[in-house]
């Protein structure tokens, strides 16, 4: 096998949470460019239905869930549906997330508790019903954040919480499952890329982000679909229980 052909994970079928928006699209297209068949849940039907369009324009077949992962039963749902439309399911990107920002005196705790129950648990419920089915060789990757490790200025305590909490179950899953199953479990940590959660900071605030940013640029999606298409295939084959800095250098700083 060389090189170019380990990065590839042809007919592998692959399941986004949070594939309606933002990144989540561009990690579907990314494995779909790869390859794989997806598998795309969200809340929102209309808008994946426009990611599914984009992953058939690769060639490669998508079946579209609509779910909110917070709740297991609908994560066991849609696990099922994969399977039943194709019969395996090699590889998730746990990527369904909302963000906040309240000052910590202030937060309620039905704020606190949405944060932690969709961005945390959520990604929690969804590995827990995926890794029933995988077989020797899925991979799992959990969308971090590099507010997980450090901060930038806002209070948001829940989902620097919650990203904090998808390292230490990275690493947990990857003890439990990497030798017993077989699947591989890591996490990545974003930087500063445009977003939903972008488009709601203020113009000041996103330029001194910049600045701490040691490249000088936000970061473009395919840089992060990159560093995942690499985790989850054969490439990434001996990386567990790690997490993925894609920062431009932000955490440097």
């Amino acid at each position: 096998m060389n090189i170019i052909s380990r990065f590839h994970i042809n007919d592998r079928v692959a399941l986004v949470t949070g594939a309606s928006s933002g990144l989540g699209v561009s990690f579907a297209v990314g494995l779909a460019e790869a390859g794989a068949d997806l598998v795309l849940v969200a809340r929102r039907a209309d808008r994946l239905e426009q990611t599914a369009g984009l992953v058939r324009s690769t060639g490669r077949r998508a079946l579209c869930v609509t779910a909110d992962v917070s709740d297991p039963q609908q994560c066991d749902r849609a696990v099922a549906a994969a399977m039943s439309e194709f019969g395996r399911l090699d590889i998730l990107v746990n990527n369904a997330g909302i963000g906040s920002v309240h000052p910590a005196t202030r937060e309620t705790p039905e704020q606190f508790r949405r944060v932690i129950d969709l961005n945390l648990n959520g990604a929690y419920w969804a590995a827990q019903c995926a890794g029933r089915v995988m077989k020797t060789g899925s991979s799992i990757v959990n969308i971090s954040s590099v507010l997980g490790i450090t901060t930038a200025g806002l209070p948001q305590a829940a989902y620097a919480a919650s990203k904090a909490g998808l390292i230490g179950l990275t690493r947990d899953l990857a003890q439990q499952w990497g030798g017993r199953k077989g699947i591989r479990v890591n996490a990545i940590a974003p930087g500063f890329f445009a977003s939903e959660m972008t488009d709601q900071y203020e113009p000041d605030y996103l330029e001194s982000i910049r600045k701490r940013i040691v490249l000088g640029r936000m970061g473009d999606p395919i840089d992060l679909a990159a560093t995942l298409v690499w985790l989850v295939s054969d490439a990434g084959s001996y990386v567990v229980g790690e997490t993925i800095v894609v920062d431009g250098g932000f955490t440097l700083s």
